[in-house]
């Protein structure tokens, strides 16, 4: 648990901030604050940041996470470096200035690839003139923005104060151009760098992951990380999850370490062998559901749970 300060208390309690009129957080601390900060982070090498809202680590030559800790996502962005140019993977919330951020961490011109465009990894994407997201319509559809993700503001969800420049009432996906789609396979020239991109849907139609193999290193985007995996709502589908996480499987043997999209971003290769094997575990049967409600089932593995859309 984050240490309360009484100051912030007294301005918490007396003093209403203009955001918090419409969307004013609980007092009470939510139960997912006391896990952070998480221990994960300590033994990375962190970056100072001006912006509060976010945290930079470096987690390997040339890829740097930027994390969003007070928000109930956790998600991460990472940015790859090559000689040339760099990847942004994802853009975040959308809260706070994500281009500021960036601007400083690198000299590079930027190129943002969604991992998949669920609103909590394109709230950004507005802010950059390039973006590449594969060639679905689902990416097309998501690509016209929209206000669903007013409700990752909702009470309960913020840990610790929004941005103060940050309006909820006006709080959206903000549109998007995109400027090249993307296919199964295609390679991204970072300069010194080419990242490979890889077709994975399941969690979302259009689900991809980045893989720098010479480095042996994966970017998996929502189809991996540290937590609870979501194989329901709009556009999931188990059984093209199924697949593509067989494929991952297959090619752990030339993955060093492996960066998911939100909590923790450093796993083991041996995390691919345990997500497919368990995954197909649920899909044969051999791992009993329980209900979740809304349509969904949990099913807990040995060292995965997965909450899948229900048969």
């Amino acid at each position: 648990m984050r240490p309360a300060c009484l100051c912030a208390l007294f301005l918490a309690i007396f003093v209403t901030p203009f955001w918090a009129q419409s969307s004013q957080p609980s007092l009470v601390e939510p139960d997912w604050c006391r896990s952070l900060p998480r221990p994960d982070y300590k033994t990375l090498e962190k970056i100072p940041v001006d912006d509060p809202w976010f945290e930079a680590y470096r987690v390997a030559p040339g890829v740097i996470v930027i994390y969003e800790p007070h928000q109930w996502e956790e998600t991460l962005v990472y940015l790859i470096e090559g000689t040339r140019r760099a990847v942004l993977l994802d853009t975040g919330m959308g809260i706070g200035n994500l281009k500021a951020v960036v601007t400083k961490l690198t000299p590079l011109p930027i190129l943002v690839v969604n991992s998949h465009t669920h609103p909590d990894h394109t709230g950004n994407n507005w802010q950059f003139a390039t973006v590449y997201n594969l060639d679905t319509e689902y990416s097309r559809e998501n690509a016209l923005g929209g206000t669903e993700i007013r409700a990752e503001i909702e009470p309960g969800k913020i840990c610790g104060t929004l941005p103060g420049d940050f309006n909820p009432s006006t709080y959206a996906t903000r549109p998007w151009k995109t400027t090249k789609w993307l296919h199964d396979g295609d390679k991204i020239d970072l300069g010194g760098r080419q990242i490979v991109v890889l077709a994975t849907p399941g969690h979302a139609p259009d689900s991809l992951c980045l893989f720098d193999e010479t480095n042996g290193l994966l970017f998996t985007g929502d189809l991996y990380y540290p937590g609870e995996i979501y194989v329901f709502g709009k556009g999931a589908d188990p059984a093209e999850y199924q697949q593509s996480v067989d494929r991952l499987a297959k090619l752990a043997p030339k993955v060093k370490a492996v960066f998911g999209a939100h909590n923790s971003p450093v796993s083991p290769p041996s995390v691919l062998i345990e997500l497919a094997k368990e995954f197909d575990e649920v899909q044969a049967g051999k791992i009993s559901g329980t209900d979740a409600g809304g349509g969904v089932t949990r099913y807990n593995g040995e060292e995965i749970t997965f909450l899948v859309k229900a048969k």
